[in-house]
């Protein structure tokens, strides 16, 4: 799966962090910081915001909870509450997903 996103969006942080805990490989699909310039993004989704979602099979899947409702359907690796826990120890400035 791929996901279009950018570092300093704190919605694809959540996104990235949630993708971890559920142990889902994906490719990170760099975005520009202007919207405008997302053509890229419009052309494979129909939208230039991010996060968005594209999976190995089916839509695009667009906006943070949309796309955390989608992984509803994985299940979490066993260590997901330490990677929740390291999140919380690393990156204290952002906001973490509590499942």
């Amino acid at each position: 799966m791929q996901l279009y996103q950018a570092e300093w969006c704190p919605h694809s942080h959540r996104v990235r962090q949630r993708l971890t805990e559920l142990g889902l490989d994906f490719t990170a699909r760099q975005v520009p910081a202007d919207p405008g310039e997302r053509a890229d993004l419009e052309r494979v989704a129909g939208t230039n915001e991010i996060p968005v979602l594209l999976p190995d099979s089916g839509e695009p899947v667009a906006g943070e909870e949309e796309i955390l409702a989608y992984l509803e359907r994985f299940e979490e690796r066993p260590d997901a509450g330490r990677h929740r826990a390291k999140a919380r120890e690393e990156v204290p400035t952002f906001e973490e997903l509590i499942r």
